[in-house]
């Protein structure tokens, strides 16, 4: 008789992130051409201080076992970073390094929450979110994001142990505002609510300023953790270079946690991370970024069934597509195989009738033939809708 798979592994699904990516994969390695804006992929290479770092690491005559938690003067480095760029009063004890922002996000939802704990994610959502808190046996609130970030919207939140927070936002590009964050501080202080901040893509911001949530005297009472990536703002995705900012003894129970599964980052991802968060921001990248996200968006401005919005930071656009369809699921599913192109639904993030596409991995061409399919798909569902409002004979 075949063995089963255990019971809290059994009804976990692959996250649709990188299941759709898989897909995309898998016909590339059949031979047919597919433009992939499932997820963001950066057509930049590494920053070339990274890319010497690693080279020079890979002269050394030996790369040892490092401490779980990281080199300590790579510690020390982040440690510095945090309390020159963002304000955080950190000091090594207080920094663990992981294989990216998802090793970060599943350790430190573990070591603040224990099996059926409240954990609050608000949509659009960042897929992982909801996907690790299940895994953990964690009961996942699930709230509407609102246009702003205040008083009123914070205290209709049910009672929850954590609140998760993406700052900057995947994939609605939005920043918060000072006054916002100062808002779920406060709620933080008067609930007793436990907060995870997801700072991966504080280093791609196009319009106003990244300010983060832990930029306050008491962000360890408050009980925030902090967690930062290299994937985005870095183009280093396949590097799996993170860290995560949390008071010390979540650090010392994270290392616990990360020793018998993974033990110490790669000491040549470490390399990288050192030399990469030492950079701060990468201007010809924001750049290119800007660029691009201004020619989708004007791309799309004329086309009436889709409202995309330009995204003040990050590497998607979010566009609402109700005024077409709810089923985002099948326009996506409709796009991959009559067009060969890829994007990630909104049922995947929380909110049917959206779609987020990755507009950061192609030349310029490719990103125009991708668009224009999106479009042509559009306009052939819109007019086929049209027909059979005309010929539905129960309508007025």
């Amino acid at each position: 008789m075949p063995h089963s798979v255990s019971k809290r592994i059994a009804a976990a699904r692959p996250l649709a992130t990188t299941a759709m990516h898989e897909r995309v994969d898998l016909l590339k390695q059949r031979g047919e051409a597919v433009i992939d804006f499932s997820i963001a992929i950066s057509h930049f290479p590494a920053p070339a201080p990274v890319r010497a770092a690693v080279r020079a690491a890979l002269d050394e005559p030996l790369l040892p076992y490092t401490a779980v938690g990281g080199l300590p003067a790579l510690r020390d480095g982040l440690a510095r970073k945090l309390r020159a760029e963002n304000g955080i009063d950190a000091q090594a004890q207080h920094v663990i390094v992981t294989n990216g922002a998802k090793q970060a996000l599943y350790q430190t939802l573990y070591v603040m929450t224990d099996p059926g704990d409240a954990v609050i994610v608000m949509r659009p959502h960042w897929p992982a979110y909801v996907a690790t808190a299940q895994l953990l046996g964690l009961r996942v609130e699930l709230v509407d994001q609102p246009d702003v970030i205040d008083a009123a919207f914070l205290d209709g939140l049910p009672r929850a142990k954590v609140l998760v927070v993406n700052n900057p936002h995947n994939p609605t590009g939005r920043v918060y505002t000072p006054a916002e964050l100062d808002a779920i501080r406060a709620w933080l202080r008067a609930r007793g609510t436990a907060c995870i901040v997801d700072e991966s893509y504080e280093k791609l911001v196009f319009d106003g300023a990244h300010h983060s949530l832990a930029a306050c005297p008491d962000w360890q009472a408050l009980g925030i953790a902090t967690i930062f990536s290299a994937s985005q703002s870095y183009a280093m995705m396949g590097w799996r270079a993170g860290f995560a900012c949390a008071p010390a003894a979540w650090i010392r129970a994270m290392e616990a946690l990360q020793g018998p599964i993974t033990a110490a980052v790669p000491a040549l991802t470490q390399a990288a991370a050192a030399a990469a968060f030492a950079i701060g921001a990468v201007p010809d990248l924001l750049a290119d970024y800007r660029a691009r996200r201004d020619l989708v968006v004007d791309l799309f401005a004329p086309v009436p069934w889709i409202a995309v919005a330009s995204p003040a930071s990050g590497p998607y656009l979010w566009g609402d597509i109700s005024a077409l369809t709810l089923d985002t699921t099948a326009f996506a599913e409709r796009l991959i195989e009559e067009y060969r192109v890829a994007i990630m639904p909104g049922e995947a993030l929380g909110c049917p009738g959206f779609i987020r596409l990755g507009y950061i991995a192609d030349d310029e061409a490719t990103l125009r033939r991708g668009v224009a399919a999106i479009i042509a798909l559009g306009d052939r569902m819109a007019a086929a809708g049209a027909a059979g409002r005309e010929a539905d004979p129960c309508r007025a």
